[in-house]
Parts: structure tokens; sequence; C-alpha cells
């Protein structure tokens, strides 16, 4: 990021050429096959709603299945821009079922899911729904935000028309921007659609694919620091690699957190290793807000929760943490829970 490039500068639109086509790899698609990479500036939420406002046209019907707050999320976008939209909910402690949309797809043109809902960390499972969307003859959009790079996902495979996910993710590079990996011809189909002209995916696209250019200005020092989280992630071993190891931090983490008498929200075999709900304990003298404070001045940032029915937090588990992170957290965490409460809570 220390290196100062110009958006026109013929290394910069290289580097952002091999941006999108290290991305479609990842995804398991060729570059020039049937799947195209655009790039959005703005968060991650910007580049979901960028295929919202784009990819549905008046007059069509979209399908959110909702077990957290990032599916709400979506239902809210389609809501401002004046979509018809209807939802299949699950509990946020339950993944969504393949057999309970079959018989709300009569009628609906777009079909979006949550992949990893880190509301809770539950993963769902986008491949099923996706058999069923495709059936259906609707367009399926997944939102990979905080698991494409880290569980392995092949775009064909899952009936992906559209999937989202952000630079500062599993592939760890800096907030700045969002992508999209789009089917070419459900991408094609969106000319026009748009509903907003700075979030426009498709003409997003054409600016790229005509000179390597962004439409407005791009996040320059972000795409750049991101190009090199993209070589670092094939120097990990690529997907497997970096899941191995956001596999080894969960570990360690539940154990750890298991052994100091936290409950996890989630069923073991619901539960992702991106990032883990803990319940607040039962003890009075929890207060979620010194817990949370005390733990940042020892230098561990901790989320507050998302649910709407059970008081709890969350860990993640990925980004650029090892196992000796991961043990420190645990240390902090007994030393923080001890002092907070000291007579009713059980730690070993």
């Amino acid at each position: 990021m220390l290196h100062d490039a110009g958006s026109r500068d013929a290394e910069f639109i290289a580097a952002v050429r091999d941006i999108r086509e290290r991305l479609l790899r990842i995804g398991g698609a060729a570059p020039g096959g049937d799947y195209e990479c655009v790039l959005m500036q703005g968060s991650g939420t910007f580049a979901i709603e960028s295929v919202i406002s784009s990819a549905i046209p008046r007059g069509g019907r979209l399908l959110v299945l909702v077990n957290g707050a990032y599916g709400r999320r979506i239902v809210e976008m389609a809501r401002v821009h004046g979509i018809e939209v209807q939802t299949v909910e699950a509990p946020e402690n339950r993944k969504i079922s393949p057999d309970a949309i079959d018989e709300r797809l009569e009628g609906v043109t777009h079909v979006a899911v949550i992949h990893c809902e880190t509301t809770t960390g539950i993963v769902n499972p986008i491949a099923a729904i996706g058999e069923r969307v495709a059936r259906a003859g609707a367009t399926y959009i997944v939102d990979a935000m905080s698991s494409f790079g880290a569980i392995p996902i092949d775009l064909n495979g899952v009936h992906a028309d559209f999937l989202i996910s952000s630079a500062n993710k599993c592939i760890e590079g800096v907030p700045g921007f969002g992508f999209v990996l789009a089917r070419r011809g459900r991408l094609l189909a969106a000319e026009g659609s748009a509903r907003t002209l700075s979030l426009d995916l498709h003409a997003q696209w054409q600016g790229l694919e005509n000179g390597g250019q962004f439409r407005f200005t791009p996040p320059t020092h972000a795409l750049l620091a991101f190009h090199q989280a993209l070589r670092e992630l094939d120097a990990e071993g690529g997907v497997a690699g970096r899941a191995a190891r956001y596999r080894r931090n969960h570990e360690i983490l539940a154990a750890g957190m298991e052994a100091l008498g936290f409950e996890p929200y989630l069923a073991p075999e619901d539960q992702s290793y991106i990032i883990t709900t803990y319940r607040y304990p039962t003890d009075p003298e929890f207060r979620f807000e010194e817990f949370y404070a005390r733990l940042s001045e020892m230098g561990f940032v901790i989320y507050p929760g998302k649910l709407s029915q059970a008081p709890c937090f969350r860990i993640g588990t990925i980004g650029r943490l090892g196992v000796g992170e991961i043990e420190a957290l645990l240390a902090a965490v007994k030393d923080v829970a001890h002092a907070l409460m000291r007579a009713a809570f059980t730690l070993v």
C-alpha cells in the first residue's frame, strides 16, 4: 500500500486485470469462460446492493432465504429499490432447508441466500439450494462475503449466477471494495436494469472491459494490497491451505472456550470455522460492555452479537491469525472472566 499508483497507469491496470482473473480461478472458473469478475468500490454491502439493484429487472420477484441479520439486510435493500420481495425464514440457529423453498419458487425470478451467515457462523447448503433454484429457472444470488477464499466454492457446481464477496475477509486484504463473480449471460441481461448510477453492475463491468478503467475513482491502495493478498493466498496453498489454518484456529478456540465454561450458540455440526457465537454466561456479574472493553485494552477485539433472540457475542477466527494469537486470546478471556465473575463462573 506504500506504493502510489495512478488509476490510469499501465501497471495498475495490469494488476486489476490479474486480480479479476485470479478471483475467477478461486471460484473454479477459467478467465474467458462462462463467468466474469466485476470489482465494485465500497464495502461488501455496496457490492451486494449493486447486484440486487442491477440484476433484478422491473417486474422481477425476489425470494430471500433468511436465517440471520445479513439475509434481512438484503430484504431491506430490495424494499428500498421497490423490488417485490418474499422470504423463507429459518431460526438463526438452523440452516436453510432446501426442501423449504420448493413450494415458494413458483413465479420467483431471483433467489438470494447467505453462504456463511455471520450473525451466528452457520453455513447454509448453497449447492443443494442452487439445484432447486436452477431447476426452477430462477437467477441465483449467493452472498459469500465471509466464506469465499476459505470455504471451497465452485461457481458452476453450486449453480451461482452472482456470487459476492469482499476484499477484507478470507482473502485478507483491506477494506475498500467488493467483487461480484457473475455468469456472463445473467450479467449481460442486467444491461439497462440498474436503479442507481454508481452501483450499475453491467456498466461497471463494461468500464473494466473497455481498457481496464473503473468508471469512478478506484481505491488504488486497497487494490494493490489485495493483489499482494492474493499472492499470499497462493503461497499458503490456496483455499485449502487457508481453510486448514482457519479450521485449526477454530478448533483451539472451541476447546479453550468450552474449558472456560462458555456455551456455543450453534450445534457443532452446524458451526463454521469462520466465526463462532457464544451465549452470555448466566452469572449476574457478567456485563458484556466491560468484558469487551477489558479485552480491547489487552489488544483483543471481539464482536458484539447480532442475534435477535439470544444475548451472545462472536469471535472470528479468520484473518492473519494463527495458533499463537488464539491461545493468547483464550488466556485474556480467562483473566477477564475471572476478574468479572469470581463467585459463580467455573474456570479451569
